[in-house]
């Protein structure tokens, strides 16, 4: 069932709840910072400018998507008070922290989505599903928008890492073409993808300051040329390609498990870049296991919760000529793969739904959700749960 979400940005609107620790004189100044069409790093990036102070100063618990409306909390770490406010983003400030914000002080989000383009029978279909789904729950997958630096034709920079294929690691970074492309950019990097290895060339088409960098030290042919550019790679952007990494041997994980679990006929949706699965029916005992279920992250000292896990977990390493030692990289020690856990299964806890002629296409209906997701789920995850077919 194809559906859309997102058409504008008031159809997906995210507001963070947050434990925060206010100490009156603190070191860390606590915001609220409400935004539209900005990701949280780029939005960051410009306050920094524009308040002039460094970025290094801004501290946040979790990234949220450019294309909603979203709120969340932010520190920045000055004496003075910023109360700011442009038409994409108003910044307010709320007290005193002693410690910057960080993920473990938020407690959850709370959704409010239009799905929209529905026939009448597919959002009944999925309104019908919001019972089943709030007593069994689903399936905490990361989601598609986590997996944005995924090249399909040459995988994973953080896989290549790893297995230090820095070669093909720095093509991907250099080459890799996405949706936000503008023009120039995608002929530019389809040039160095078709002449890769003939430096010279590619150093006379380069236009950023990283890749003019990058193919002027291949064509002097030193030593380690790759990984030498793949240690000037912002620390941000490397642990951007090692937690997408991550998150997929997770959900590959994740997979393996449900299929262990629940042998009865699974739904479908198809995702940006694979399909994910989900059980259609969970016997009580199987619920209760799965619902205390925790697997962590991969990396060095990731420890499985049981035997049946650690199993698959192998497995999953070996296909990917990866083995837990792996994850420790010697080379480079400006990001790392750092482990935690994260629950199999999420319960949603559904306020609202309710289906509605859709204005912005004739004929169809358009579905309304309210709900709350814990720290780090995704709201589109629980959608594609109530598309799944």
């Amino acid at each position: 069932m194809r559906m859309k979400i997102k058409v504008k940005p008031e159809d997906f609107i995210v507001e963070e709840d947050a434990d925060l620790k206010l100490h009156k004189g603190g070191d860390y100044k606590i915001y609220l910072l409400r935004k539209r069409g900005f990701n949280t790093v780029d939005l960051l990036l410009r306050l920094s400018k524009k308040l002039d102070i460094p970025f290094s100063n801004f501290s946040y618990g979790g990234k949220k998507d450019r294309h909603a409306i979203t709120t969340q909390h932010i520190t920045i770490k000055d004496r003075k008070v910023f109360d700011t406010e442009e038409d994409s983003f108003n910044l307010r400030y709320i007290g005193d922290m002693q410690m910057p914000m960080e993920a473990n002080l938020i407690t959850g989000n709370r959704f409010k989505v239009v799905v929209r383009d529905l026939d009448e029978k597919e959002a009944l279909k999925s309104k019908g599903e919001i019972g089943f789904v709030q007593e069994h729950g689903f399936i905490n997958y990361f989601d598609d928008q986590r997996f944005g630096s995924f090249d399909r034709e040459q995988g994973f920079i953080g896989e290549k890492i790893l297995q230090s294929h820095h070669n093909i690691a720095l093509k991907i970074y250099l080459t890799g073409i996405h949706p936000e492309d503008k023009k120039a950019e995608k002929e530019r990097k389809r040039y160095f993808f078709n002449n890769w290895g003939n430096w010279n060339e590619c150093l006379k088409r380069a236009k950023t300051l990283f890749e003019k960098r990058a193919f002027r030290i291949l064509s002097k042919k030193e030593t380690n040329p790759f990984l030498t550019n793949i240690l000037m790679l912002p620390r941000e952007e490397l642990s951007l390609f090692f937690s997408a990494f991550q998150s997929y041997l997770w959900n590959k994980l994740a997979e393996r498990l449900l299929k262990a679990h629940c042998s009865e006929t699974l739904l479908k949706y198809r995702g940006a870049y694979w399909e994910y699965l989900f059980y259609k029916t969970l016997q009580k005992g199987k619920l209760n296991y799965l619902r205390d279920l925790n697997l962590p992250t991969p990396s060095q000292n990731a420890e499985m919760p049981d035997a049946l896990s650690e199993r698959l977990y192998q497995e999953i390493l070996t296909e990917h000529e990866l083995k837990p030692s792996s994850f420790t990289l010697r080379k480079i020690r400006t990001a790392f793969f750092k482990s935690s856990p994260r629950n199999f299964l999420i319960i949603p806890m559904i306020s609202l739904a309710e289906i509605e002629d859709d204005e912005l296409y004739t004929g169809k209906k358009k579905l309304i959700l309210e709900f709350k997701l814990p720290r780090g789920s995704y709201g589109t995850m629980l959608i594609k749960r109530l598309m799944a077919e």
